[in-house]
């Protein structure tokens, strides 16, 4: 029995995107920061986690395990949260480069580099020809009034 031209060519056609939609070349990876598992729950009942509590707020979380070098979640409003590492996405965590909170930004220690709290976004990249990363983004989800944080 012989197959048709056109079932030939839809099962390459298939097989190619089957392929290429589970290929993972690791051009997004940040080369800077490990790749860790976690878990943790914040509980906005808690007064240390109140402040997410309101729009626009962000808590830094430094429990030993929690990210590298600790976690800023924001309340980005709409019953949105976002959960960022806190270690600079563009420097081998190192003495200087934990992100200190200046507002709704996160400042590098060790160039001045600046990071949104709500986006992650790198605000004052440089134009040297360089390739700098935004922050890394853990997965937030609210429940209640806990907020999991994961990786």
């Amino acid at each position: 029995m012989k197959s048709s031209p056109h079932i030939s060519h839809c099962l390459s056609a298939l097989l190619l995107l089957l392929t290429l939609s589970c290929t993972n070349d690791g051009t997004n990876r940040n080369p800077f920061l490990p790749e860790i598992g976690f878990r943790f729950e914040v509980n906005t009942n808690l007064p240390l986690y109140s402040a997410l509590n309101n729009d626009g707020n962000s808590v830094y979380i430094n429990t030993q395990g929690v990210g590298i070098r600790g976690v800023y979640v924001t309340n980005t409003g709409f019953s949105t949260y976002r959960a960022f590492e806190a270690s600079c996405p563009n420097h081998s965590p190192n003495e200087c480069s934990t992100l200190e909170q200046d507002g709704q930004v996160a400042e590098c220690g060790c160039d001045d580099l600046r990071y949104s709290l709500f986006t992650g976004q790198l605000l004052n990249r440089p134009d040297d020809g360089n390739r700098y990363y935004d922050m890394l983004e853990y997965r937030a989800t609210r429940s209640g009034n806990v907020i999991l944080i994961s990786n």
